[in-house]
């Protein structure tokens, strides 16, 4: 085993170190291609909705429905990072931030989906897939905890709303100095952005906007995906090598790895998905997994947070305070739930409950994802509708 892995990297370094110009080139192409998609998305919704953007989103007033949307649409694309971004540009086009924001804890949930498929890998081995089982639904059983907490207060008191304003106004202190007269990002953009509007110019009144949002929304499904594929392959090893050295060294150094590790590739699929089968084999217990999974939820956040960067003028603002609502309802999860004692362990009490059912009787296995993720959302949103 050790001298076969000891192996690979010899073998692999002459063929990947020439083209690795090349790799990086094209994640620098693909930033591009993102933050261009992002922009034709607002102007997309602008075109289509005009003055009239915010009664497109009348649908989703509740914020319950809100939450639903970005959970189903987050467990059906397989990427937060994807649906976040789609998310900064309908808010650059007019979705309201009091919609945008359930919608982006929802993409919190509709993520971890991915590590509890990874952890039915292991569903011949009745221990090994307790333990992969339970390292994946600690993420799932967070990320619902941290909702149930947060979007109440949030409804109450608007504290992500109040503090990314704050925060956004710090960082686009001057927006007609700094994005308006100078206009950097949107001559850089220019280029793509009108060869996609452009393409659609010729469909009539309101379907070209309606075209323009989804190429825009195409465009950042194909990226986001292609993207992960490259920085995996680049930074693989290294993420790797990070993960193992770091995760068992305690809470910070595990949370400070996750994060660095979902920076490093991308995607926070990726980062859960790697952990579950070492969690699988015992090489992590529950409680090192814990932290670094918390830690990938920060990480997925820079996705948002570059995609802001596309929109300038009037939207800029609001566009980049989306995106920091996102990094700070993580934060504020963490600051809530790892930092007190008193809920710290809940989620993996629940974690481990749920395993164990799911160890019992695998037919529970699929009544949970398909219960969690796809037929109470879509249950509540129609009972929501009827009442």
């Amino acid at each position: 085993m050790s001298s076969e892995t000891s192996a690979l990297p010899a073998s692999a370094a002459p063929s990947q170190s020439a083209p690795r110009w090349l790799s990086w080139l094209l994640v620098a192409t693909l930033v591009y291609l993102l933050l261009a998609a992002v922009g034709a998305i607002g102007s997309g919704f602008k075109a289509a909705a005009g003055e009239n953007a915010k009664a497109l989103f009348d649908f989703a007033s509740n914020p319950v429905i809100a939450l639903i949307v970005g959970v189903v649409a987050t467990a059906l694309i397989q990427s937060s990072s994807t649906v976040t971004s789609i998310i900064v540009g309908m808010v650059a086009g007019g979705l309201p931030l009091a919609i945008a924001i359930p919608m982006v804890m929802g993409a919190n949930i509709g993520t971890s989906l991915t590590s509890t498929l990874v952890s039915l890998g292991h569903v011949r081995n009745g221990e090994e897939f307790r333990r992969a089982f339970s390292a994946a639904t600690v993420h799932d059983s967070f990320n619902l905890l941290a909702v149930a907490i947060v979007l109440p207060l949030e409804l109450l008191f608007q504290p992500l709303a109040r503090a990314s304003e704050w925060l956004a106004g710090l960082l686009v202190s001057d927006t007609s100095m700094s994005l308006g007269n100078m206009n950097f990002m949107k001559a850089m953009l220019a280029p793509a952005t009108g060869m996609m509007k452009e393409s659609v110019a010729w469909l009539p009144g309101i379907w070209s906007g309606v075209a323009l949002i989804l190429l825009g929304i195409g465009i950042i499904l194909m990226v986001v995906t292609q993207i992960g594929k490259v920085l995996r392959s680049l930074m693989a090893g290294r993420a790797m090598g990070i993960l193992r050295t770091a995760v068992g060294r305690g809470p910070v150094s595990g949370m400070a790895s996750g994060t660095l590790v979902t920076v490093l590739v991308q995607s926070s699929s990726t980062t859960t998905s790697l952990i579950v089968p070492l969690a699988g084999s015992g090489m992590f217990s529950l409680k090192q997994v814990y932290p670094f999974i918390l830690g990938s939820n920060i990480g997925t956040t820079i996705t948002a947070l570059l995609a802001a960067t596309a929109i300038t003028g009037a939207s800029a603002m609001v566009a980049l305070q989306i995106a920091l609502v996102h990094l700070l309802f993580n934060v504020m999860a963490i600051a809530l739930i790892y930092v007190l004692p008193l809920l710290r362990s809940l989620p993996m009490h629940m974690a481990e409950l749920l395993a164990t059912q799911a160890q019992r009787n695998k037919g529970y296995v699929a009544a949970y994802i398909g219960g969690v993720f796809f037929a109470l959302p879509l249950g509540l949103v129609g009972l929501s509708q009827w009442l």
